[in-house]
């Protein structure tokens, strides 16, 4: 086991409790003979040790970290402040920890210092000296010395994440049947986390399977400046060994206030591996309200993970079939409360109490369905908030959410007097799904708190209490507008537009053929033509593309891009230069079979302003006429509709348009896909690399601070015997 130092209690992982504050620490570190404490942002007890070479310092250009070998003794100070020998240190690290000391090398002090007490007697004298020289050298050095030290450091026992995340493989009751499945902390849905905006959090996630790797991608979170933490395995970062654990570290921007969530990116495992995230404003929200409610949805497949898997890769194909039911806050809501064997099949029931106003949060972390909401008599939603984003008010009867969309909505509840003495205080919640298949139904129940006994319905309605729209392709289109702020500033006009990259969307068959309704093969989702699939990359022992960059210094042939519609053939990405405007249009097509289908399209690593949808084709003049009076807010994830079930094969109708201004502030290795999970698995997601390598690792810190995450199991990855060596990022910025 990892430290006991460093877990939260059984009860707080229950619960995704954040953990107390860090203490503060001191750096020590030597500059040609003059020792300087210098109190840094809190991160442990523990004091990192450092030396820097003044000479070889200022031969560099500013800002750049320099690479530090050799070996020497590591001091930790006694009493009456005397220097003493502590152990030996030998290596090619820039840092090291110790108690309260400091680390001096052979690279400065070669081969005069033999032993101990000879170094002692040195430092002693040197300490003396700390007064008189410490103006001179350390304001010169001060601006440097922070981000170098603040960047790279040891996460031993006294390191404390403020949140510890635990992935396991285990049995749970969902719908009333037991299934194996990859959960967080023992939960299904995961803990709630809560960030702050401007803040920096460390969440630590284990990673407690024997054969499986994880990830943990935070949907809808901006990873501009934590470029390992993005949790796309094989694009951002290498995913974690089973029996280790990586430190992701979050800092959400001023602006970035919402709904979110957090979910495993390999594989199936989203099904079932996520729970809800929630950004706190710095300052007052703009909207007032008295609570939260948090609803989070999802999928219930009996099948386990990797048989759904390894059906949608296999030869011939075998599709994952429909969701047997929707799981909501983690009941399926399908039985009634007298009637079911446990819990997680009957109503999930929301309490409130009357005359307030609640902000009730939407989350979709479905693999498949697209959802409506509706809540008996209570008609009236007001929309203040998409994919992380305040918007200004609009009014909707019912919620629509897709996988990877969030809303928030404010709900004001009845006044007392027609709910607490009337006979009824409780009022149904149901859900639908739409343009599957099948429809899948399930109930919630809103109840009031009057202050006396209320028992609980014995059944279902018999007839749905609330008529819930069939159409789903016209919901809050055009519609949406953000709040000023500055995070919806500088909306980029049609003028403005570098380039238009075009991006079909469908079905390819790679195997076989398909006859008469009849597939007899293997079938993959394609963009182009052409499909990204994980088990593809991983099993040609792919490096992730960011990882890459630091390694080779290559980035993607924008030449050649060019000439193939923005796409390079070679590295399999889509590259865009800082500077650029880019126009992403997704088209539907509805491939070999005649069916179309609909595509919740997700964007990693920044927002892009959604110019809407249509059917047919995109006409980038005509649809620009819509915002000479409506900005459209920043989201991350809108769908790409079918506007019909069956036509001519290879047909194209419907399409989808983000708008995306590239500069230094989001270079790096992102993922553009399709967030349905049976079609991710399948191949519908792009890679696309903005900036050159310059602009990557002039953004992003170089080696030593990048050294562990440049290999599977590297050491930013912990273990039960190795504690992380971790990159701070945003204590350096």
């Amino acid at each position: 086991m990892p430290p006991s130092q460093v877990l939260a209690t059984d009860e707080q992982r229950r619960l995704g409790r954040k953990l107390a504050p860090r203490p503060k620490m001191r750096h020590y570190f030597v500059v040609h003979g003059v020792i300087q404490s210098q109190p840094l942002s809190s991160y442990s007890d523990v004091a990192l040790c450092l030396h820097l070479d003044v000479i070889n310092l200022f031969s560099l250009p500013c800002f750049s970290p320099i690479a530090l070998v050799g070996s020497g003794w590591i001091l930790r100070q006694s009493y009456m402040n005397h220097w003493l020998p502590y152990r030996k240190y030998e290596g090619p690290l820039l840092l090291d920890t110790c108690s309260s000391g400091l680390l001096i090398t052979d690279s400065i002090y070669t081969n005069k210092y033999s032993s101990p007490p000879h170094l002692h007697t040195h430092v002693e004298s040197v300490h003396n000296t700390y007064d008189s020289m410490m103006l001179f050298n350390i304001l010169a050095l001060l601006p440097f010395l922070a981000r170098a030290l603040a960047g790279y450091l040891v996460h031993d026992s006294s390191f404390v994440p403020d949140y510890v995340l635990e992935a396991t493989l285990d049995e749970i009751q969902i719908d009333c049947e037991p299934r194996l499945s990859v959960i967080f902390n023992g939960t299904y849905p995961g803990p709630t986390l809560h960030l702050r905006e401007g803040q920096t959090t460390w969440i630590r996630v284990y990673n407690r399977m024997r054969d499986k790797n994880v990830t943990v991608h935070w949907h809808g979170l901006s990873q501009r400046a934590a470029p390992f933490s993005d949790g796309t395995p094989l694009v951002s970062q290498w995913p974690i060994p089973a029996e280790h654990f990586f430190d992701y570290e979050l800092r959400p921007e001023h602006g970035d206030a919402g709904t979110y969530f957090y979910h495993s990116h390999v594989g199936f495992q989203q099904l079932t591996a996520h729970g809800a995230l929630i950004v706190h404003d710095a300052n007052q929200p703009p909207y007032r309200y008295d609570d939260d409610i948090t609803l989070i949805l999802g999928d219930h497949y009996a099948e386990s993970d990797d048989k759904i898997e390894a059906g949608l890769l296999a030869d011939p194909f075998k599709w994952s079939g429909e969701p047997s039911a929707i799981i909501l806050q983690g009941n399926s809501g399908n039985r009634s409360f007298n009637a079911a064997p446990d819990l997680t099949c009957t109503p999930h029931v929301v309490e409130v109490e009357p005359g307030k106003t609640y902000r009730l949060r939407v989350i979709s972390a479905t693999a498949l369905s697209l959802v409506k909401i509706g809540i008996e008599h209570h008609e009236e939603l007001q929309v203040i908030e998409a994919d992380g984003a305040y918007t200004k008010k609009v009014i909707v009867d019912h919620s629509q959410v897709s996988s990877g969309q969030r809303f928030s909505y404010l709900l004001k509840t009845k006044p007392a007097k027609d709910v607490c003495k009337g006979e009824k205080s409780g009022f149904w919640i149901r859900y639908e799904s739409r343009d599957r298949p099948q429809e899948i139904t399930g109930y919630a129940l809103l109840r009031y708190r009057c202050g006396k006994s209320q028992s609980l319905p014995t059944s279902l309605p018999d007839s749905p209490p609330i008529t819930l729209p069939e159409t789903t392709n016209n919901y809050l289109e055009y519609t949406l507008e953000g709040l000023t702020n500055k995070k919806h500033d500088g909306f980029p006009r049609l003028s403005e537009v570098t380039r238009t990259i075009t991006i079909q969307i469908n079905q390819v068959l790679t195997t076989g053929n398909y006859a008469n309704g009849t597939l007899n093969g293997t079938v993959a989702w394609a963009q182009n033509g052409l499909p990204w699939k994980e088990s593809v990359q991983a099993a040609d022992n792919q490096v992730p593309y960011l990882i890459d960059i630091y390694n080779t210094g290559r980035t993607p042939n924008y030449t050649l891009a060019l000439e193939h519609n923005g796409f390079d053939p070679e590295t399999k990405v889509f590259p865009a230069k800082v500077g650029e405007v880019l126009d992403i249009v997704w088209e539907n097509n509805n491939g070999p079979t005649g069916g179309w289908d609909f595509h919740p399209m997700h964007i990693h690593g920044q927002h892009f302003w959604d110019l809407g949808s249509g059917n047919g084709t995109y006409d980038a003049h005509q649809n620009e006429k819509r915002f000479r009076h409506y900005v459209p807010v920043l989201r991350d994830t809108t769908i790409l509709y079918r506007y019909a079930t069956k036509g001519v094969p290879h047909t194209t109708a419907g399409w989808r348009a983000w708008r995306i201004r590239v500069t230094e502030e989001n270079v790096g290795a992102w993922m553009m896909h399709c967030h349905v999970a049976q079609h991710a698995v399948m191949g519908m997601a792009t890679v696309w690399v903005f900036g050159d390598s310059a602009a990557i690792l002039k953004k992003f810190p170089t080696v030593p601070f990048t050294q562990g995450y440049l290999q599977y199991g590297g050491s930013a990855y912990g273990n039960d015997t190795n504690h992380p060596v971790m990159n701070h990022y945003f204590e350096s910025m």
